[in-house]
């Protein structure tokens, strides 16, 4: 045990003397190093001290204990699904049923992967990207298991250099997008997938490369608008602190986007596009300029549309964007969420929307944001490797007993009188038999005081991720306001009897 404790306090000192070596070489270089040394944790005392968002709402610390945790996907009931590449797994994190707050627990979902990062969830199969494959198992959502063997169906990606995370998403056209970014800052890929986004069918088929040039894409969505796809992408090393800028791309099948041999809006590269023969500024001169400018080495990583009906004006149809944070750049930059918000004109703008992940000295590093994921109910969720946590963004107050910042218990007003739409309670009534709710709540899990714990709203919105045994049987908004109609009409009833 003496021998393990040396060598690894001769191994951490090799790490000091390295990163001494690299910053007296590379005056550029402002790195977190704890994301590469080990150490670096949060607590809720963290969070609400420093993590602010925007008005209206309330960050909390969800959970705490996901090391290296990166991409995300929420299941039917509202549990999280979490990549972890370096310990080469996939867990699940329960989502919050008592309503303190915090997750409820979580447990390794499957292990023994090749750095998996990107993942999602469509119909009842579980998708996973490892680093050199992507693989699917049956998922049950009902109980958050696997419900059969994973199986790898695209194979032989290549992983060497450094952006070898692959992610992957369902586009509204029914195919799996992938993205692979380069082996290195700058040069000419041999591998024609490296620095791009392809695409298959739903069982691995018809694997083509469908955009290139995409130097880092690690994220990528579509569009709830138009369906189109927009990809974050990480510009350069080692051209000073303000350029190039990393990017927002729109995507579009066969078009390139300019790395190796350009920067930006097509500003040519001093290493691959300067000077470069006519083939090359041909090149440069047909290539797709992004179509919104992140600040240089701000590393956007996770993009994501927001869907949820509860996103209210312009933040309704928004993009969030994790700002990972730079570590090629002289001052710290980036480290927070961002939303993006189009303009009728097409014209994007930019607005923070979760910060504090840098001390106001730009010193100190709290965490670095990887991946956002939406439940129905409309909260999101940010991961952060460096801190291995996940949080949670909501509309009010933070639940758990606290409002964040304020230091006093949450007071809560008592409901109004619940005032029933006899036509909704009726409707409600006929989902109640046709899906045999009596079977469960007349004798296990009766139906007691539910004015005194639920708006009609919060009942309705309680409907999206129940607490099981129940499944979430997906109902629509006018069949969730139905069902809360009839469940509280049968405690009104109740009381008016003197039962």
């Amino acid at each position: 045990m003496k021998s393990l404790l040396k060598y690894a306090s001769i191994l951490l000192l090799l790490l000091i003397a390295a990163a001494a070596l690299v910053i007296a070489l590379f005056p550029g270089v402002n790195i977190p190093w704890r994301q590469i040394t080990g150490g670096a944790e949060t607590s809720e005392e963290t969070v609400s001290t420093n993590l602010r968002t925007i008005s209206g709402h309330s960050v909390t610390l969800f959970a705490d204990a996901v090391p290296n945790a990166r991409w995300l996907a929420v299941t039917r009931r509202g549990d999280l699904l979490v990549s972890q590449p370096k310990l080469g797994q996939v867990s699940l994190v329960y989502g919050d049923r008592n309503r303190d707050g915090r997750a409820d627990g979580q447990r390794v979902l499957i292990d023994g992967l090749r750095r998996p990062h990107g993942l999602f969830l469509h119909d009842d199969w579980l998708y996973i990207a490892e680093s050199d494959a992507v693989g699917r198992v049956p998922f049950d959502h009902s109980d958050g298991r696997l419900s059969g063997s994973y199986q790898r169906i695209v194979t032989g990606l290549a992983d060497q250099g450094n952006h070898w995370t692959k992610t992957i998403g369902m586009g509204p056209d029914g195919w799996v997008y992938l993205s692979s970014g380069s082996t290195c800052n700058a040069c000419e890929e041999e591998d024609p997938r490296r620095a791009t986004i392809m695409r298959f069918q739903p069982d691995g088929s018809e694997f083509e490369i469908f955009a290139t040039g995409l130097r880092n894409s690690v994220g990528f969505d579509w569009s709830p608008l138009n369906g189109a796809l927009y990809a974050t992408d990480n510009g350069r090393d080692w051209l000073g602190d303000d350029f190039p800028p990393c990017e927002l791309n729109l995507v579009q099948r066969g078009a390139f986007y300019g790395w190796p041999y350009a920067n930006g809006d097509r500003v040519p590269d001093p290493d691959f596009g300067v000077g470069a023969g006519p083939e090359i500024q041909a090149k440069i001169a047909a290539s797709q300029p992004p179509v919104h400018d992140f600040a240089a080495h701000n590393a956007p990583l996770g993009i994501y549309f927001l869907r949820s009906q509860m996103h209210t004006g312009d933040y309704r149809n928004a993009a969030l964007v994790a700002l990972h944070g730079s570590w090629n750049r002289s001052v710290k930059d980036g480290y927070k969420v961002v939303s993006l918000h189009w303009g009728d004109d097409g014209s994007i703008s930019q607005r923070d929307f979760l910060w504090g992940f840098l001390s106001p000295d730009r010193q100190q590093v709290y965490g670095r944001p990887v991946a956002i994921a939406e439940d129905a109910a409309g909260n999101v969720y940010v991961s952060d490797d460096y801190a291995g946590a996940i949080y949670r963004v909501q509309r009010g107050a933070a639940q758990g007993g606290a409002d964040t910042g304020s230091g006093r218990p949450r007071l809560r007003a008592p409901n109004k009188p619940v005032a029933i739409d006899s036509g909704a309670a009726a409707r409600g009534r006929e989902l109640y038999q046709q899906y045999n709710c009596d079977q469960c709540h007349a004798q296990q899990v009766p139906l007691r005081d539910l004015s005194a714990k639920y708006t009609l709203q919060e009942l309705g919105d309680y409907f999206d991720t129940p607490t099981p045994p129940m499944p979430n049987y997906g109902f629509s908004a006018p069949q969730k306001r139905a069902l809360a109609h009839y469940l509280m009409s049968l405690e009104v009833a109740q009381q008016n009897s003197g039962d």
